[in-house]
């Protein structure tokens, strides 16, 4: 099987990641849907990363959906989510927030980067800051209560949070206060020194 994309988006290093965990080999293929995009439309026509192409040829779409057929395929008893349905309540909570803080610090790069400066509109701008703080406010307040464990284990509510944390450092680093969020600051700290993180860099 193949994974599309460049690991400095979220979604696809989300994908990478949890793949290695999951014991799933993926031959990965860095196209960008910006610097590729004619190459990337001859894989996925929609051009979305990431992309997975399995063994067949049939082609798969959108992170989550994806790591849904890589649970499938790796079975229950390596599955990075919790079977006791509270547990997993907790666990879909924390990675919809996790994937809200993704597509938030997406949209703050794209305004600053790829809208010219005289037509940004501040409100909306100010309105996905906002978002975007709320995320992490949620997010740090379930760390503050339940926590994520350290213990070598990575469940896919951690893997979300970390990547997401990261990249939102990465992208839009001023929306980055650790002293505001210590608990998710912390815990990526820890996640980024563990070999399925370490092997699949941002950058």
């Amino acid at each position: 099987m193949k994974l599309i994309g460049m690991l400095d988006s979220p979604y696809v290093r989300r994908v990478a990641i949890s793949a290695q965990h999951l014991g799933i080999a993926l031959e990965h293929d860095s196209v960008s849907v910006f610097r590729h995009f004619e190459q990337f439309q001859q894989i996925n026509p929609v051009v979305k990363a990431p992309t997975l192409v399995l063994d067949d040829g049939e082609v798969l779409m959108d992170s989550t959906l994806i790591i849904d057929y890589l649970e499938a395929l790796a079975g229950p008893s390596k599955s990075l989510m919790p079977s006791d349905l509270k547990q997993r309540a907790r666990s879909l909570r924390v990675i919809g927030l996790a994937l809200a803080a993704c597509e938030k610090s997406v949209q703050l790069y794209y305004e600053r980067n790829l809208r010219p400066a005289d037509i940004q509109y501040q409100p909306w701008v100010e309105r996905v800051e906002g978002q975007l703080a709320a995320a992490f406010t949620a997010l740090e307040q379930e760390l503050e209560q339940n926590g994520l464990p350290t213990d070598g284990t990575l469940t896919q509510a951690g893997i979300s949070l970390a990547v997401a944390w990261s990249f939102t450092d990465l992208v839009v680093p001023d929306q980055i206060d650790t002293r505001r969020y210590p608990h998710i600051a912390q815990y990526t700290a820890y996640a980024e020194t563990l070999e399925a993180f370490v092997s699949t860099p941002m950058n």
